[in-house]
């Protein structure tokens, strides 16, 4: 069996010693502090704030593995059937995990950390997750999202496959952030953005900073010919010194259909200048809430239809163009009908898979 200090004290290669320490701090922590060492835990965390910081990566990177969930069901020091386990099979239970933990840490440290790293990370329907990034960049999945990770020492990629994701990218100048989505690569340094797949479209809001957005087959730029969009240097790619990017404040859809050619179409005609107050009403799903200004019926629908199994179907075409306005909680889809019954009149039919939504006799 092997001992705590093999499990606690990996040998890590190339790592400084803050890396080292907050590794061996990481391991003993998901294995669960002894009160022998949580006094020396807290002096340690409260010594540097680096040191949080590091930990924060590490967490980053385990819930990408996928370690954040359950291991077990069992209460630690119980058999399933209730019993007490006696001390030295609870140690037989946690030392694998614990030495699972160090060799990732020893991986995440000595090798991935610096330059490369992967995972993956998804949401159910109905769910949101916020995820730090070893680069300590932080994303946010929105409700049936799903996303890929490929770091490298000259860039920082992640692949959106379905769904929506807001963007906080760590600066870094040297390694380029880009996302690739549907035939398009939106490439960041340090800035915020949200990009959203639909079936006929793909949209980029930037709420901080700038990004460029490219075909990703031919390596064109979208906004090569766009009057409103900015011309800077973005580090990428580097052999354009005139490089045109979209600017905090501004959204551009990509029509998917556009990219199918040789020579894709810009984007020129779809972006838009968005306002404070906007950007705020369309990223208010971060804080789990839908909120709409005077939106036709069917949009509205569209949307709590993304966030619930049980769906919403409007059978009166006369009514998919009333438009309506106000602030919703996604799973409140109940709370919305009931809404429109009381107060608008509409009549609703209810069954086990959807709700129709029809103008009220």
């Amino acid at each position: 069996m092997p001992s705590k200090k093999n499990c606690d004290t990996p040998s890590m290669a190339g790592a400084t010693e803050l890396e080292q320490a907050a590794a061996v701090w990481f391991v003993r922590r998901n294995r669960g502090l002894t009160p022998e060492e949580e006094p020396g835990f807290a002096e340690w965390l409260a010594a540097d704030p680096e040191h949080e910081r590091m930990l924060v990566e590490f967490g980053g990177t385990w819930e990408l593995l996928g370690e954040a969930r359950p291991v077990a069901t069992a209460v630690p020091g119980q058999s399933p059937q209730g019993e007490r386990r006696p001390r030295s099979q609870l140690r037989r239970v946690w030392l694998p995990l614990a030495g699972l933990a160090a060799a990732l840490a020893v991986a995440y440290v000595g090798w991935w950390r610096p330059a490369y790293y992967s995972g993956s990370a998804f949401t159910e329907v109905g769910a949101l997750r916020t995820l730090r990034l070893p680069d300590s960049t932080v994303l946010t999945l929105n409700t049936d999202s799903a996303i890929s990770a490929a770091f490298s020492p000259g860039e920082r990629r992640i692949r959106l496959e379905r769904g929506e994701a807001h963007f906080v990218v760590a600066k870094n100048p040297a390694r380029p952030f880009v996302v690739e989505v549907g035939g398009v690569l939106v490439r960041a340094v340090g800035t915020a953005f949200n990009v959203r797949i639909d079936p006929q479209t793909i949209a980029i809001l930037v709420t901080e900073g700038k990004v460029g957005i490219d075909d990703s087959r031919s390596g064109q730029s979208l906004l090569a010919h766009n009057s409103v969009s900015d011309r800077a240097a973005l580090t990428l790619p580097s052999t354009v010194p005139d490089y045109p990017v979209l600017s905090s404040g501004r959204k551009a859809v990509v029509v998917r259909s556009s990219l199918s050619g040789s020579s894709p179409k810009s984007v020129e005609e779809t972006v838009t200048r968005v306002s404070p107050s906007e950007i705020e009403r369309q990223m208010a799903w971060r804080d789990r809430r839908l909120t709409f200004l005077a939106a036709p019926l069917t949009d509205i629908v569209g949307e709590f239809n993304r966030y619930n199994r049980h769906k919403l179907i409007i059978g009166d075409p006369a009514l998919a163009t009333k438009y309506f306005g106000g602030s919703f909680k996604p799973d409140d889809e109940e709370g919305f009908v009931r809404m429109l019954q009381e107060n608008f009149g509409v009549h609703a039919e209810s069954s086990e898979e959807q709700t129709v939504l029809r103008i009220g006799q």
